[in-house]
């Protein structure tokens, strides 16, 4: 069985003399949440086309579900649901019949998928309202219903909280939870909002002028802005001693300028420079430090802009 929905390899799109992607090679496991994270114009939409066939790559190839020939990725095309630049509704349609039209549209068989899609988005009770008068939110819901149409296993949503105010934002993300919990879909979400993303994807990948960057997992990505106690003090090898005995802990590293990056007792921070005051110590610096998502993003481009 395939590991991986989707797998690129060198993928590239050239738009007269911009290249829009360059060489980009990056793979999605089964059953992750993947976060494509980039700036406006980064080639996060160009690669979302390529992907579904809505545009030709100029060089590259990419597998879906394990299909790489023409024919093949029609076929695999038909296991995945997309939101691309806002959902496609009819806007004078109730969502009964926005998903009937979308269900004609795509050849699925008997309308029991409509009430079922209806129920797992939580739009069940709009009755004959249109969609028209449905809140931001709500569309989004209704997008997200038409993408599951057909049960897709892959779900591919180009900014889909874009424009949602909060409420509208955590319904969203837990919905996009529970059908990758529950339904085993993998999801791909571009997306610019980080904050966000930092809540919901298992996996990451960080695009910047076409590029691929870096492609982490949630853990790594942990593990790189993990947060920790910055302690500058006037005697490094007696502070580790200290800290070792008094504190019994060994989850700390010392820096070549003899600073202390303690990631223990991050949320106890008083009681760290309680220790170390009573054994004689001077604190000279002392401050939580760490990053959240949107700064390893800000600081990884800014150096592939300024190294």
């Amino acid at each position: 069985m395939n590991e991986y929905v989707l797998k690129t390899n060198h993928l590239s799109k050239k738009y007269q003399d911009k290249m829009a992607l360059n060489k980009v090679s990056l793979s999605i496991r089964k059953g992750s949440i993947y976060g494509f994270i980039g700036q406006n114009g980064a080639g996060k939409s160009t690669s979302i086309r390529l992907i579904t066939g809505l545009a030709y790559p100029t060089t590259g190839t990419f597998e879906l579900f394990g299909e790489n020939n023409e024919r093949g990725l029609i076929e695999a095309r038909k296991r995945i649901g997309t939101i691309i630049e806002g959902p496609a509704l009819y806007p004078n349609m109730t969502a009964y019949e926005n998903l009937e039209a979308h269900r004609l549209l795509k050849g699925i068989p008997g309308k029991e998928c409509i009430e079922k899609t209806l129920n797992l988005v939580g739009l069940q009770d709009t009755g004959k309202k249109k969609a028209k008068n449905f809140s931001l939110g709500m569309k989004q819901r209704l997008g997200l219903a038409i993408a599951l149409l057909g049960d897709p296993e892959f779900l591919i949503l180009d900014e889909p909280i874009n424009g949602l105010d909060p409420m509208g934002v955590v319904e969203i993300r837990e919905l996009l939870k529970r059908l990758n919990q529950e339904y085993g879909i993998t999801i791909l979400i571009s997306s610019h909002i980080l904050s966000e993303l930092h809540l919901l994807a298992t996996h990451y990948g960080i695009i910047h002028n076409g590029e691929l960057l870096e492609q982490l997992s949630a853990k790594e990505l942990n593990e790189k802005c993990q947060q920790y106690l910055h302690i500058k003090v006037d005697d490094p090898n007696k502070a580790v001693t200290v800290i070792e005995s008094q504190l019994a802990t060994h989850e700390f590293k010392v820096m070549p300028d003899g600073t202390i990056k303690l990631s223990a007792y991050v949320d106890v921070p008083g009681e760290v420079s309680k220790v170390l005051t009573n054994e004689g110590l001077v604190i000279e610096q002392f401050m939580p430090m760490g990053e959240d998502l949107e700064t390893y993003f800000t600081n990884l481009i800014g150096g592939v802009q300024h190294g």
